[in-house]
């Protein structure tokens, strides 16, 4: 099997980037399976790209690229479980659903990433009762060195809940399987308070709504740096200084039918979810014990306004449910997601390394897709279950074939 040459790839945001010997885009497993036994025969490492949404070096290879942009779609529906391909995005997953009369049963605000990429380094939405989107993952078909595909059907519960958040490690995944629960919509609501309000009201909107996150902003521009609605015709409850508005998004389910207005509307679930972003911020994001968010996001945004007063993108704060797959950032964790972002062109990681030295004080853990600093010794002292994980990709792939640099400091 012939290979193209691959050339250079980088990610969506440009800051990671690689040249690897050969890329291919396979359309179908059995072409996939091929070609990962090809690249075994060639000695060749073995990496695949998905959409590109991380803004680590996961991705990077000197090997064989793969793209699974030609393996898409829904392949089988049982009841309320549903397998799709790996490649097929999570907007499409969601627009094939609604035809089902489904529903992810939670989802995050970007749905252009592909659904084995996202799901698999531990993206997530918002909401204390909804784990991450690994934990509605119900199977995998994962192509092994030697081109056979190990079939993960939940048959074996550690294998399972090993591969829901494997960064690509335990091999290609070809198609996943989904637990949905049947559609729904939602009533969304966004509005601006201050601070000091939000922080009185956490518990509150975090207990009576299925879903409740804030934007914290610091500065006026913060707003759109996001692509946030501008929300200065929304009710305040304050005329405090600009640096103490959040921007607050709380989404109910309802029956009710469709309405539209500038801040408030209802519609299927999977296009409430979404926002527009614009592909112009480099984000780290750590899932803080919930215990500790509040103490968290106030210490992170003292640092803001006293020593880091050039990083204006907002701090988005979110929810999440703790989950039993060995390597989620919430592994038998309920925890607050706080994330902050650095501004292309601007000399950000003294801000980001303050940032990471705050959360550690609480045993937080990234999301693998988003910037950090954690080491394999990190690793170890955060996951539990870190090295039954990597004596578990060392059987399955004893070579190494599946890892980078990058994902052999952390899981190797």
């Amino acid at each position: 099997m012939a290979f193209e040459k691959g050339g250079l790839w980088r990610n969506w945001v440009g800051n990671q980037s690689c040249i690897s010997r050969y890329k291919a885009e396979p359309t179908e497993e059995a072409e996939l399976c091929e070609m990962v036994a090809e690249a075994g025969r060639l000695d060749l490492p073995v990496r695949v790209a998905g959409s590109g949404h991380s803004f680590t070096p996961v991705v990077g290879t000197t090997g064989l690229r793969l793209s699974l942009a030609g393996m898409t779609g829904v392949l089988a529906v049982d009841g309320t479980r549903v397998t799709v391909a790996a490649g097929t995005r999570i907007g499409d997953v969601g627009r094939a659903l609604k035809e089902l009369g489904l529903s992810l049963a939670n989802q995050g605000d970007i749905d252009s990433q592909a659904i084995a990429g996202a799901f698999t380094t531990g993206t997530h939405g918002t909401g204390a009762t909804l784990g991450c989107l690994a934990s509605q993952i119900a199977g995998l078909r994962l192509v092994q060195p030697d081109g056979s595909v190990l079939a993960v059907d939940g048959s074996d519960p550690d294998l399972l809940l090993a591969s829901r958040v494997s960064l690509g490690t335990l091999g290609v995944i070809s198609a996943i399987t989904l637990d949905t629960v049947p559609a729904y919509n939602l009533h969304e609501h966004l509005w601006r308070d201050d601070f000091e309000t939000c922080m009185a009201r956490h518990d509150e909107l975090a207990a009576t709504h299925r879903h409740f996150g804030f934007f914290w902003c610091p500065v006026p521009e913060s707003r759109h740096l996001y692509c946030l609605a501008d929300t200065r015709d929304a009710p305040l409850s304050t005329t405090r200084a600009t640096a103490d508005v959040c921007e607050m998004k709380v989404m109910d389910i309802t029956d009710r039918p469709a309405l539209e207005s500038p801040f408030e509307r209802i519609a299927y679930s999977s296009e409430i979810y979404p926002i527009d972003y614009v592909p112009n911020f480099h984000e780290l994001e750590y899932a803080v014990p919930v215990e500790h968010g509040k103490a968290a996001v106030r210490a992170v945004r003292e640092l803001m306004l006293t020593k880091h007063t050039n990083c204006i993108y907002p701090i988005e704060y979110r929810f999440t449910a703790g989950d039993e797959a060995w390597m989620s950032p919430f592994h038998r964790q309920d925890s607050i997601t706080l994330s902050v972002s650095g501004g292309p062109g601007i000399d950000y990681w003294d801000y980001l390394r303050d940032v990471d030295a705050i959360l550690r004080r609480y045993g937080s853990r990234p999301h693998w897709g988003k910037l950090h600093f954690l080491d394999t010794e990190d690793v170890t002292e955060l996951y539990p279950r870190a090295d039954d994980f990597r004596a578990l990709r060392r059987r399955l792939d004893p070579a190494g074939r599946f890892l980078n640099d990058h994902v052999r400091m952390l899981l190797g």
